[in-house]
């Protein structure tokens, strides 16, 4: 790594604007921080907040208005259709036309599909109880990574993909004989219990107030991208004079 001896160092030319420019363009770029810290709390709150109402609602602990019946418990096995796909890494095309579903949190891209359905999406290996893909449409799947699909007709997909995202990591712990889970086979899938609520309609309402959770923290994230976008085009114009604020 090329190095920078400190004469050289103190000898390096360094633009200055006058002094009161300095203290203008320093308090820009300081309320723009501000307001990145602000955005990154915000965030932390909503998520804080969807965690709670998650514990809340996917437990039964607090009913949506209108729905009263007991909750049922089911296995992952009898209320869908769990398989592997037949994919590689290999497979991958970038700037696919379709998703292609690997074992990690980024979602690839392929020219082929074995799916077009509703699905959740598990890895097998690697950071098990952390990754939940769920998707509606055309698809692939690499051939570590489960796809749970062809959901019973009184069960609501994006609950149970919300369910297993709260639970699953726990269920694949106590059921393993390993200190750590590093991978998973198909019986622990199948295995897995879900308290579910009696009715479709109940357990979608869930998901719909979730989802729209999910949605204004995505807003706030990206709000603070863009944010974070004009910091560095701000300090591009003015730490080189390129724009004056004086």
């Amino acid at each position: 790594m090329p190095k920078i001896s400190g004469e050289k160092l103190r000898q390096m030319p360094v633009p200055l604007p006058p002094l009161s420019e300095q203290r203008a363009i320093a308090i820009a770029l300081s309320d723009v921080d501000a307001l990145l810290n602000g955005l990154d709390r915000l965030i932390a709150k909503k998520r804080d907040l969807k965690q709670a109402v998650m514990q809340q609602l996917l437990t039964g602990r607090t009913r949506l208005p209108g729905f009263q019946e007991n909750w049922e418990l089911r296995k992952l096995g009898e209320i869908a259709h769990i398989t592997t796909g037949c994919r590689n890494n290999e497979d991958k095309v970038e700037d696919g036309e379709y998703p292609f579903f690997v074992r990690s949190e980024h979602v690839e891209r392929i020219n082929t599909y074995s799916h077009d359905r509703e699905a959740i999406l598990v890895p097998g290996e690697g950071r098990i109880g952390e990754i939940f893909h769920y998707i509606k449409g055309k698809f692939d799947v690499h051939q570590r990574v489960y796809a749970i699909t062809q959901f019973h007709q009184d069960i609501s997909a994006r609950f149970v993909h919300l369910y297993m995202s709260m639970n699953f990591g726990a269920w694949a712990m106590q059921n393993t004989v390993k200190a750590t889970v590093d991978s998973l086979r198909l019986p622990t899938f199948q295995s897995f219990e879900i308290s579910v609520p009696p009715t479709k309609d109940e357990q979608t309402a869930i998901a719909e107030v979730l989802s729209d959770m999910d949605a204004e923290i995505a807003a706030l994230e990206a709000r603070r991208d863009k944010t974070r976008a004009l910091k560095q085009g701000m300090m591009q114009e003015l730490l080189t004079g390129r724009t004056r604020l004086i």
